[in-house]
């Protein structure tokens, strides 16, 4: 990795007893043993989802879809 591209800032969330047995059950049925490179590709993958569908017009959405 070059010294660019170190990750060098990290981010927190808390979560309840059942939103992290949800996660873990979801890890272990899909063997996933990178928790933190999971975290990072399923918010940054979202993100681009929102992103790009969100891309601007000319038009709004109503006057698109007359």
């Amino acid at each position: 990795m070059s010294e660019s591209s170190k990750r060098q800032n990290s981010m927190a969330c808390r979560l309840s007893d059942n939103e992290k047995a949800i996660v873990d059950n979801y890890l272990e049925k899909y063997q996933i043993k990178n928790r933190s490179r999971w975290f990072r590709e399923a918010v940054l993958t979202h993100i681009y989802r929102i992103k790009e569908a969100d891309y601007p017009t000319l038009f709004d959405e109503y006057t698109m879809r007359r």
